[in-house]
C-alpha cells in the first residue's frame, strides 16, 4: 500500500503541461480514502511501518524545529508523525479525497499540519529550496516518471537539507512477496495496489537522485516476517528499502 499519490511531469516554454499522474492509481486511493485512519484496514501495513520510517527520518535530520515537506501525503498518517516529533509539516497531494481525510484527521489529533493540493513540480517552481527536510514515502513506483518527481524533491530542498525516498525493488523475490504475497496470498493488500514494471532497484534510484543533484548517505531496508508480523529495517533490501539523501551545501 502506498500513502503516496501521483504528481505531475516537468514543464518547459511553449509546451503543453502534462501532469505527471496515473488517474487510474488517483482513483484507486481515492475510493479507499475514507480508511486512511482504520488500522485495521488496508492501510493498517502503512500504520505499522510508521514508527519504523519516522525514526529513520529523525535519526539523520533531527526533525525537532525543521520544516518538513511531506510529498504524496496522503491521509497524513506520516505527516503527522512528523508533527508530532516537533516538525512544521507541509503536506502535498493530488487526491481530493484523501486530503479531505487528512484535514479532517487534525481535529481528533490536534496536531497542526498545513496540506495543499498541489503538483510537487509546480511547487517546487513556486518555493524551491524551502524545506529543510522532503519526504517522498512509497509513492515513487506509482508515478510514470519517478525521476521528474525526485528533481523536484532536490530543488524544494535547502542546502544542506536532507531528502528520503523509500520504494520497492524490482527482482523475482519482491514480486513475489510484494504482488503474489501481500496481495494474493495473504491479502494484507487489495489486488492491483502495485504494477511490478514501476518498481525501481536501488542503483536506478541512485543514478536519479545523483542526477538530481543529491547524494546518498545511507540505503536500509525494510523487511516483513509474516509469522511475527513485524516490520524491521536492515541490510535487506531485496523488498522494501529507504535512502537518506543530503543536498550538498
Amino acid at each position: 500500500m502506498t500513502e503516496h499519490q501521483a504528481q505531475p511531469e516537468n514543464t518547459t516554454e511553449n509546451t503543453e503541461h502534462v501532469l505527471n499522474a496515473d488517474a487510474t492509481e488517483i482513483a484507486k486511493f481515492a475510493a479507499l480514502a475514507h480508511k486512511w485512519w482504520d488500522k485495521t484496514s488496508e492501510f493498517k501495513p502503512l500504520h505499522d511501518i510508521n514508527p519504523l520510517r519516522l525514526g529513520f527520518i529523525d535519526e539523520y535530520a533531527g526533525l525537532t524545529g525543521k520544516k518538513v515537506l511531506d510529498v504524496g501525503c496522503g491521509g497524513g498518517i506520516l505527516a503527522e508523525g512528523m508533527a508530532a516529533s516537533g516538525a512544521q509539516v507541509t503536506g502535498i497531494d493530488l487526491a481530493d479525497k484523501s486530503l479531505k481525510i487528512a484535514k479532517l484527521h487534525l481535529h481528533e489529533s490536534g496536531l497542526s499540519v498545513e496540506y495543499r493540493k498541489v503538483p510537487v513540480e509546480d511547487l517546487a517552481a513556486e518555493a524551491p529550496a524551502s524545506f529543510d527536510v522532503v519526504t517522498c514515502m512509497e509513492m515513487l513506483e506509482h508515478v510514470p516518471s519517478p525521476a521528474s518527481v525526485i528533481e523536484a524533491c532536490a530543488r524544494l530542498c535547502k542546502p544542506g537539507g536532507w531528502v528520503f525516498f523509500s520504494t520497492l525493488n524490482r527482482n523475482a523475490k519482491s514480486y513475489a512477496l510484494a504482488v503474489l504475497g501481500a496481495e494474493y496470498i495473504m491479502g494484507m493488500l487489495p489486488r492491483g495496489t502495485h504494477d511490478y514494471a514501476r518498481f525501481i532497484k536501488p542503483s536506478e534510484l541512485g543514478r536519479m537522485t545523483r542526477t538530481s543533484g543529491l547524494d546518498t548517505v545511507t540505503l536500509t531496508g525494510m523487511t516483513y516476517n509474516p509469522l511475527s508480523k513485524v516490520y524491521k529495517l536492515g541490510a535487506d533490501t531485496d523488498v522494501n528499502y529507504m535512502v537518506a539523501c543530503r543536498k550538498p551545501l
